[in-house]
């Protein structure tokens, strides 16, 4: 399927997805967070796309929500299970579960929601999964001491695209590779030509780099592993805590990124370790170095009487010999003392090894002298020492660590991938358990509900009355206002919606008509104006056209005129959804007038009101098949004329009902 092709994607998104490494397998895995990771795709929009796709995998012409109100109802089921999800990424894949038509779609979500309904919902694996995100792409890495030289165009545009951190520069012959050596720490030849010319510096020979990049660019590998890090280690306890089966080795990855800092840097090396605070802490040691030998040769010289002959001093003088001359005949022993403790100082402060530290002698001379000062050559020449041995180990580690983890990357993505699709699994179970969810039946006509009850109530789920009731045809719903005659069509049009999603539904069992759309039409806002009203009718007189293939709720559709006319109109439009074979519920307080003036024997079900308590009506919830429900006035009426007063007046008024 070419992008194209997929529902709403235009030319300039197709573009964006083609940045991705792979958007068809993207969109096969309905990968809300990988397409996201497309320049200029949001999230929301994401979702819209790999939807679009799922369609027309399932040659699915969408349009199963016909009505502002099936919509709604919709938006509230996905919400309840977006809630049940933990990871962002778990919330926008749910977004891609919606109603349809297409069998091949049901029955492949029908598939996924049997799976996810049998996982066990650990609250370890929950608390895992609150740090798995999706794999993100490290910002852009530069490695500024190393490059790649090549005398061949080709090859230069070859390794530009193979290796867009480092740079790569044109040389012309071997002087030019000499003096790219001399600009930075290594350079890698990539032409067989050089092999065997020696050149001063680090300079490798490797026509075959590109076949192993990570030798030569480890940070690639380690700036991935790093910006997934804790991803990756939330994704390892995931599948541990749940007993996935992992597509890598969970204890390689672990210790892998257990070496890993979060810069990208290798972590746990005592000795990289050592190397660093010594370069860092070089100049600081030296100085305190300086402090503690002039320290002691002051304290020498304020303890100390030196004695001189006159001869001696002529002599001196003569040989134009100063203070330093003096010092090194009456106080060597206590100078060499003074330097021995500013080299040892240097030598333990940053804990250099034996070569180290003879190269840290030559710091302070045996020549005695007052103050005692470093040799800032000595200095440099350590610090270049150590800069080029930390260096080495460095590259060395990093080459060796990314060796280790390039193997695993693949997996380590199929990793966290395996740990989000576990939360939509979960988000599903999670949904069903909590609803006391079973799969329904998908019929070609009618409905059948047994214990259902509608998550969309705003009271606590165990407290909503369970509902029974089920439809063959069209239908009328009589009942008291208060009773429950709109929170049932909510729970037939949420079973509707979530047995076309796939899903189970919140039954104890469950029958829906196998249909193409859902038409539901909500109460009426007051009567409607001529403009209004005649519009409505023309969405009546449209719905009416195929409408074996919908399924139709009506909320009391009086309110848009005046009654009289409201009964006739509702009458003619139950006998054209009766004589196409619709599924559908109208309700109505006009029921009687309504059944009278059709031309067919319409059913009519009523929620039974049993009667008023403290003023507060007591009905039974599950619609009664054949009865014309009493009104609220009557239940009123029926009430005050068992009280004992004005008896007969009241019983006038009920003979009228």
């Amino acid at each position: 399927m070419e992008l194209e092709e997929v529902p709403g994607v235009g030319a300039k998104t197709a573009e964006r997805l083609r940045e991705l490494d792979d958007p068809q397998d993207a969109l096969e895995r309905e990968d809300v967070a990988a397409v996201a990771s497309a320049p200029g795709v949001s999230a929301g929009r994401a979702a819209h796309i790999v939807r679009g796709a799922i369609r027309a995998r399932h040659d699915d012409p969408g349009g199963f929500l016909a009505t502002d109100r099936a919509r709604e109802v919709y938006d509230a089921v996905l919400e309840l299970l977006q809630e049940r999800a933990v990871t962002t990424y778990g919330e926008r894949r749910l977004a891609t579960f919606y109603p349809s038509a297409a069998d091949s779609r049901i029955e492949e979500v029908a598939e996924f929601a049997e799976r996810a309904c049998k996982r066990d919902v650990d609250s370890a694996v929950l608390d895992a999964l609150e740090d798995v995100s999706p794999v993100e792409r490290p910002s852009d890495v530069t490695v500024r001491d190393r490059c790649l030289a090549t005398t061949d165009a080709e090859t230069y545009a070859e390794a530009k695209e193979a290796f867009p951190e480092l740079s790569v520069e044109v040389v012309e012959d071997t002087h030019g590779l000499a003096d790219l050596a001399r600009g930075y720490a290594s350079v890698v030849a990539l032409d067989e030509a050089f092999a065997g010319v020696t050149v001063d510096g680090d300079v490798t020979v490797d026509p075959k780099a590109f076949d192993h990049p990570e030798e030569y660019v480890p940070e690639r590998t380690l700036a991935f592993f790093a910006t997934n890090r804790e991803s990756l280690r939330a994704a390892i306890a995931v599948h541990r805590h749940a007993g996935l089966d992992a597509p890598v080795d969970l204890d390689a990855l672990e210790d892998g990124l257990g070496e890993l800092d979060a810069d990208g840097s290798v972590a746990g090396d005592e000795e990289l370790e050592r190397l660093n605070v010594a370069v860092d802490d070089l100049d600081a040691a030296v100085s305190t170095a300086e402090s503690v030998a002039n320290d002691h040769l002051r304290e020498a010289l304020e303890e100390r009487d030196v004695t001189i002959e006159g001869a001696d001093l002529l002599s001196l003088v003569e040989r134009g010999a100063g203070v330093d001359s003096l010092l090194s005949r009456e106080l060597a022993d206590e100078y060499a003392a003074a330097v021995a403790a500013a080299r040892e100082h240097v030598a333990d402060t940053l804990a250099l090894r034996e070569d180290e530290a003879s190269l840290a002698d030559q710091i302070f001379g045996d020549e005695p002298t007052y103050p005692v000062e470093r040799r800032g050559d000595a200095v440099s020449r350590l610090r270049e020492d150590l800069v080029a041995e930390r260096d080495r180990r460095a590259a060395k580690r990093k080459r060796d660590l990314a060796a280790r983890l390039a193997d695993l990357r693949t997996g380590a993505a199929e990793l966290v991938r395996d740990a989000l699709d576990l939360d939509v699994e979960l988000a599903v179970a999670r949904f069903c358990e909590d609803f006391d969810c079973t799969p329904a039946e998908r019929d070609a006509t009618g409905f059948e509900i047994e214990g259902g009850r509608s998550p969309l109530l705003d009271v606590p789920f165990e407290d909503v009355e369970p509902v029974d009731y089920g439809v063959e045809g069209v239908a009328l719903l009589s009942g008291v206002n208060s009773g429950g005659k709109t929170s049932t069509l909510d729970l037939v049009a949420t079973v509707v919606v979530l047995a076309h999603m796939g899903l189970p539904v919140p039954a104890d069992s469950a029958r829906v008509p196998a249909v193409e759309e859902l038409h539901y039409y909500a109460k009426s806002q007051g009567t409607l104006d001529a403009g209004a009203f005649e519009a409505t009718l023309r969405d009546f007189a449209a719905l009416t056209r195929g409408a074996d293939a919908k399924c139709v709720l009506v909320d009391e559709l009086e309110s848009i005129t005046e009654p009289g006319a409201s009964a006739k109109i509702i009458a003619g439009i139950l006998e054209e959804l009766h004589d196409a074979g619709a599924t559908g519920v109208f309700v109505s307080h006009l029921a009687g007038e309504i059944r009278d003036t059709a031309d067919y024997d319409v059913d009519v079900d009523g929620i039974r009101a049993v009667g008023l308590e403290d003023g507060e009506l007591v009905v039974e919830r599950s619609p009664e098949k054949g009865l014309l429900a009493r009104s609220t006035p009557e239940l009123i009426v029926e009430k005050l004329a068992g009280e004992g007063e004005d008896t007969a007046f009241y019983e006038g008024l009920l003979e009228k009902f």
